[in-house]
């Protein structure tokens, strides 16, 4: 039985466009609990560092828990490992800084907004206000999704988790 109220049926990415979106057509999209335990830890990081390094300047460590730990783990920081998530360029292989910098500033936008985090529901891809501003989405990494979503090989798996 498939639970499609409130976003609760699985969902996959569908790509219409370019090669890159061939490359992730089908892959399985985050479910929005999930995504939000992996905020909710980076945020706790980032408070954690901002009290910790006051003196360097808060907006500093927000900077480099936010958008630049992503940018160098190409899509992962601790909340997202921690809720088995990775977020993923839909113009690139890797992500870029900039792009890691326009989710730092589309969380911003999210909030302000009020609606930005709930257009996970009703958006293309399960996309929110961050992911349309770097233009990216965000991947279950979980082995029982990939397998669902159609990805059986362990090689192409550690691959799209970027460990090789």
């Amino acid at each position: 039985m498939r639970l499609v109220r409130w976003g609760m049926a699985r969902s996959y990415f569908r790509g219409h466009e370019a090669n890159r979106f061939d490359a992730l057509n089908g892959l399985p999209l985050a479910g929005f609990w999930q995504r939000g335990l992996g905020l909710a830890i980076d945020l706790v990081a980032g408070t954690a560092g901002w009290v910790g390094l006051e003196m360097i300047g808060a907006r500093l460590v927000a900077l480099v828990c936010c958008a630049v730990v992503p940018y160098a783990t190409n899509g992962v920081s601790l909340g997202k490992c921690v809720a088995r998530t990775r977020v993923v360029s839909l113009v690139g292989a890797r992500l870029g800084f900039w792009q890691c910098v326009e989710r730092v500033l589309g969380y911003g936008v999210a909030l302000i907004e009020g609606m930005g985090f709930l257009q996970y529901f009703w958006g293309d891809n399960r996309m929110c206000v961050q992911d349309r501003m770097a233009e990216t989405v965000v991947l279950d990494l979980r082995k029982s999704a990939l397998r669902v979503g159609g990805v059986d090989d362990e090689d192409a798996r550690m691959e799209l988790v970027g460990r090789r």
